[in-house]
Parts: structure tokens; C-alpha cells; sequence
């Protein structure tokens, strides 16, 4: 694994979450209150971008395009593409599948994503 630096720990606000390249992909980094955390960008039911997602409690971000909910500590599931309606007919097609994760590390106020 390789660390990148991404950013800056007051560039993203408790309860926020920004894109950033790094190792040559798109990466969503969360800050949570617990802490730094970061996940691929592109949801994995139809690859929407994350960072444009719905931040829900509990640590969870959800998909803009169809309510996916991903849990942004380890990148489970937590609900499937479930709007609107008729999209539920495609799941049988995009089976439910895990964000990849990436460990985060905050030094001397700079934080770093390891791919």
C-alpha cells in the first residue's frame, strides 16, 4: 500500500465528506466524529458518486441516485437501491456488493488515504 496525502484535517468538517485522487482513483474521505475514514468513491449498484451522497446517522452515507447506504467504517450494505420503486427490477442484475475501504492516517494535521 501506498499513502497519499488528500488533504488537510479542517478541510472537511465533522459530518462532511470530499473527493480526492489518490493513487490513481477517485476516493471518498469521511469525517466522522469518531474520526477520518475513506471509502471508493463510486457506489457499487450503478457507480453514483458517493461524495454527492446523503450523510445518515450512524456513519452511514447514502447514494443520491437510489438510496443505497453504505456504512463508511467498514463498507457493508446497509440498505440496497431501493428508489425509486421499479429500480428494485435491476437488483437481481447488480448483486449486492461492499465499498472498498482505505485505512486513513492524520499527521501534523494532514491526512493520508494508503492505497
Amino acid at each position: 500500500m501506498v499513502r497519499h496525502r488528500v488533504c488537510d484535517e479542517g478541510d472537511i468538517p465533522v459530518g462532511g465528506v470530499r473527493a480526492y485522487k489518490a493513487g490513481g482513483q477517485t476516493v471518498a474521505v469521511f469525517h466522522l466524529d469518531d474520526g477520518f475514514y475513506s471509502t471508493q468513491n463510486d457506489c457499487t449498484h450503478l457507480f453514483a458518486s458517493l461524495h454527492k451522497g446523503k450523510m445518515v446517522k450512524g456513519g452511514q452515507i447514502e447514494c443520491p441516485h437510489h438510496r443505497t447506504r453504505f456504512d463508511i467504517r467498514t463498507g457493508k450494505v446497509v440498505c440496497w437501491a431501493n428508489h425509486p420503486p421499479g429500480v428494485k427490477l435491476l437488483n437481481f442484475l447488480r448483486a449486492k456488493k461492499a465499498l472498498r475501504t482505505y485505512p486513513v492516517t492524520v499527521e501534523a494535521g494532514q491526512v493520508f488515504v494508503e492505497i
